[in-house]
């Protein structure tokens, strides 16, 4: 009698083990393998509270290497563009490659930066000072590094003729476009980009990163959007071999993109997704206080 108590017993622990409150299953692969909104906006927080207390040269050299490494992008662009000129959907076929390197490789690009540091200060865990700092360090980083490459491949004998005009056409084509266009693209390209670094974020292998990134990507070249450090090295590389005016470029094809990627990623991406999350939950540590999110460097793993 007792062993079937104890077994009955057993059996609804059992039972109950394997249902959540809501009736749910507790295990199984659905479960484990998900994460909710605020699971993943915790995860960027943490990796947001290393990032922003990384010295200067760490950054700007990390930066730097995300800025060379767009040039794999631009060389993939711009021979997919001489092979297929009129089908985007085909030239775009390479555009990922720097990117993979890139995000993979964990470097420092400005536009993966408009969600992990803009959520921690939306969460008050770091000062928008220490917030602009990670911005400007790394973006000079990304932009250094796309004009060295953009000098050696237009110094070089690497691309062929018709991928120089194809990369020669890229600032022309959107200098074409007008400002209002190109910021309007920047804008959705910025949305993308901030999702990549969510979606990164709540991937659990290399492999759904590799897919996710490729995809999105893709996507940003095929639908002809702009991405800033890109647009640098696209900028470079037409002010290297065709000798334009600088400030005519960086007015009517890089500042629009800059400005677009930027409102595209912090207002499209990281304050919705701020939004549907509780990030009082995520830590017992005090929040910053005004002044301290306007005039002091606090922030990183201690606030978080």
């Amino acid at each position: 009698m007792d062993d079937t108590a104890d077994e009955d017993l057993d059996g609804e622990e059992t039972g109950s083990q394997e249902r959540a409150a809501s009736g749910a299953p507790k295990s199984g692969w659905a479960v484990p393998n998900r994460f909710t909104a605020s699971d993943i906006f915790e995860r960027v927080l943490a990796s947001a509270a290393e990032e922003v207390t990384a010295d200067r040269q760490t950054l700007f050299f990390s930066g730097t290497t995300a800025g060379f490494a767009i040039v794999l992008t631009f060389v993939g662009h711009a021979v997919g563009a001489a092979m297929f000129p009129d089908e985007p959907f085909l030239s775009a076929v390479l555009y990922p490659v720097g990117f993979l390197y890139i995000i993979l490789g964990r470097y420092q690009l400005y536009t993966e930066n408009t969600l992990p540091p803009v959520a921690l200060v939306l969460a008050r865990r770091a000062s928008l000072p220490l917030l602009a700092r990670v911005w400007w360090v790394v973006l000079v980083g990304n932009v250094v590094g796309a004009a060295v490459g953009a000098y050696l491949l237009a110094v070089g004998d690497v691309l062929s003729p018709a991928a120089v005009q194809a990369g020669l056409a890229f600032t022309e084509t959107g200098i074409d476009h007008g400002w209002w266009t190109v910021f309007a693209r920047a804008v959705f390209a910025g949305w993308l980009v901030a999702g990549v670094v969510w979606l990164d974020h709540a991937a659990q292998d290399t492999i759904a990163r590799f897919l996710q990134i490729y995809v999105i990507f893709y996507m940003i070249a095929a639908a002809e959007l702009y991405h800033v450090i890109t647009a640098a090295g696209d900028a470079f590389f037409y002010l290297f071999v065709a000798g334009a005016d600088p400030l005519a470029v960086f007015a009517a094809y890089w500042l629009p993109i800059l400005l677009g990627n930027t409102i595209g990623g912090v207002l499209l991406f990281t304050l919705v997704n701020y939004a549907q999350t509780d990030p009082m939950k995520f830590s017992d540590a005090p929040l910053l206080t005004r002044r301290e999110m306007l005039f002091s460097w606090r922030g990183g793993p201690e606030t978080v």
